[in-house]
Parts: structure tokens; C-alpha cells; sequence
């Protein structure tokens, strides 16, 4: 009977040591899965902020190359307002250079500015007005700042739906230690935005 005894409990205590390491094994395959469901979202929602962010970046590669063309037809006409001419070039070549979204949208700003006080020169000749190529350009000018606006609703969704991933529990466990960091907003400077060039006349 004894035996028996010590028999039944080895095998309650068998039994106890098979439980908790079940449990132990279940808990850790729940968290790796947690883990990973949460650092493939935010993989998702990265590539979704970089997939807008190129269709921002097409529509202003486009913009960027609209202007000196429509800086040649302006010359066409009003040769003497180099200043303008420099200032929308220099804006131009900026604007290119531009590194991350902030310093993109600071720039495009700008450039917007400059191609406002083009737009301004152009008003002041008729003929130029008039002409159909200057007028095909305009027409392009104006579909591709559409796009622009529209592309930048795009990748401002797309970059506050991950920052949100981001910046709240439990994405926050997972994004510091995995790389993932806040993304900028492409938002244009109020002042400026206010002076992108106004190209129906």
C-alpha cells in the first residue's frame, strides 16, 4: 500500500510539472503569436505610408518637370524678368534636393510661391496667355497639383494610421525595439500654402 502511495503521488506530480509546462508552452506560443500579429501590422501600415509616399513623390516629379517649360514659354515673352526666371529655378532644383517629407513640403511651398509670381508675369501678356502650348501646360500644372493634393490626403491617412500603430500600447512594446519609428506628415507651410499658383485664368 505504501507503493502505492508513492506511486500515486509521482504520478499527481508528474501530472502537475505536464500541466504547468502545457500552460507555460501555451502562454509563450499566444505571445509569440500576439508578438507577430503586431509587427506584421505594422509592416503593413509602413509600406502603405511608403507606397502614398511615391505617389506623392511621381506627382511632384511631374510638377518638377512641367516648370521649365513653362519657364520657356514665359521667357518667350517677357525675357527681361530674370529674377523670376532664377528664383522659380532655384525653387525648382530645392525642391528636388528635398531629403525627407518636411523638407519636401518646406520647399514645395516655396516653389509654389515662386510659380505664383511666374503666373503673375504671364497675366501681364495676353498673346502668352493665348497661347495654346502655354495654355496645355497650364492645364497640366493645374491636373498635377490636384493629384498632388489628392496623393498628400493619401499619405497623411496612411502616416497617422501608423503613427497611431506606432505611438499607442501595445504597438509601442513592438516598435522600439523593431525599428519602427514616427513618420512626418506632408503638410505645407499655411503661409505658402496659401500662394500655390493659381493657374486658370
Amino acid at each position: 500500500r505504501g507503493e502505492s502511495i508513492v506511486m500515486l503521488r509521482a504520478t499527481r506530480g508528474t501530472v502537475v510539472a505536464m500541466t504547468w509546462l502545457i500552460i507555460i508552452i501555451v502562454l509563450v506560443v499566444v505571445i509569440a503569436l500576439v508578438v507577430m500579429s503586431l509587427y506584421n501590422g505594422l509592416v503593413k501600415s509602413r509600406n502603405r505610408v511608403n507606397e502614398a509616399w511615391s505617389g506623392i513623390d511621381v506627382q511632384l516629379k511631374r510638377r518638377h518637370d512641367l516648370i521649365p517649360n513653362l519657364v520657356e514659354a514665359v521667357k518667350g515673352y517677357a525675357a527681361h524678368e530674370r529674377g523670376v526666371f532664377e528664383a522659380v529655378t532655384a525653387a525648382r532644383a530645392a525642391a528636388m534636393g528635398a531629403q525627407t517629407p518636411a523638407q519636401s513640403a518646406k520647399a514645395e511651398g516655396v516653389l509654389g510661391a515662386t510659380l505664383g509670381r511666374l503666373f503673375a508675369v504671364a497675366e501681364a501678356y495676353p498673346e502668352l496667355k493665348a497661347s495654346e502650348n502655354f495654355q496645355q501646360l497650364q492645364a497640366e500644372l493645374t491636373n498635377t497639383e490636384d493629384q498632388i493634393s489628392s496623393s498628400r490626403r493619401i499619405y497623411n491617412s496612411a502616416v497617422n494610421e501608423y503613427n497611431t500603430k506606432v505611438q499607442t500600447v501595445p504597438g509601442t512594446f513592438i516598435a522600439g525595439p523593431f525599428g519602427f519609428a514616427k513618420r512626418e506628415f506632408f503638410e505645407l507651410d499655411s503661409e505658402t500654402d496659401r500662394e500655390v499658383p493659381k493657374v486658370a485664368f
